[in-house]
């Protein structure tokens, strides 16, 4: 059996990109998922909660593996300022339109309903820096984490590589691995055939990119749209 893959970097770091990438190696991916059945009928899911609830999720799923997506504060800082110049008034507690569990993730990992300026660029970095060390301390001695940085020559060749230890759903059931880590050309994420997804200020590639693989964050199950019980 294929184990779970959690894409656990933070928002503007590549999340769909990366998802798009794995649907079109035949993986069934949620970017989001807010219910358990999600998490279950899902072969990969990424962004919220991943990114928060990476520790609740090892340990509802052993045997997972995760990816930390790394990238440039220079470039990550003015991307994520603009994703929550347009998401601030929908994380409110009270008022907010969101899932209450995206709202829990941005404000864990983020502070936004407890600083005065969730926006301002020091406290932006600090949160990047905060998260990145937590997963790397958490994941410390471990081989189950990937970290790569998806604007870099061969980071789409480490993430097949890196899951080629399980089988690979992009391959028939005549064609087999010839080894636990079989390797594969030296691919970058820019020049797949598909587009580079939320460039600038696009923020919603996800929604409009069709595929038969994608998963809905609220799909309903046979506890309706139960999350799951833990708490931060």
């Amino acid at each position: 059996m294929m184990s779970k893959v959690f894409i656990i970097g933070l928002p503007r770091t590549g999340t769909t990109s990366v998802s798009v990438a794995l649907l079109e190696r035949g993986y069934k991916v949620a970017h989001q998922a807010f219910t358990k059945q999600a998490f279950e009928l899902a072969d990969v899911i990424s962004d919220a909660p991943c990114f928060s609830d990476y520790r609740q999720l090892d340990k509802l799923f052993p045997g997972a593996k995760f990816v930390y997506l790394d990238r440039s504060l220079d470039s990550w800082v003015p991307s994520m300022q603009m994703l929550l110049s347009r998401m601030l008034v929908h994380l409110d507690d009270k008022m907010g339109r969101f899932n209450a569990i995206m709202k829990r993730s941005f404000n864990h990992s983020f502070g936004v309903n407890r600083v005065d300026d969730v926006m301002d660029a020091e406290h932006l970095i600090q949160s990047y820096h905060a998260h990145k060390e937590q997963v790397f301390d958490y994941f410390k001695g471990r081989d189950d984490l990937l970290s790569i940085d998806i604007s870099e020559s061969g980071s789409l060749s480490k993430l097949i590589n890196f899951l080629a230890s399980d089988t690979d759903p992009s391959y028939s059931d005549s064609q087999e691995l010839n080894s636990p880590h079989q390797s594969f050309p030296d691919l970058n994420f820019p020049h797949l055939n598909f587009p580079h997804l939320n460039k600038g200020r696009n923020v919603a590639s996800w929604d409009e990119y069709k595929h038969p693989n994608k998963i809905s964050a609220n799909v309903a199950g046979p506890e309706n749209r139960k999350y799951f019980g833990y708490r931060l």
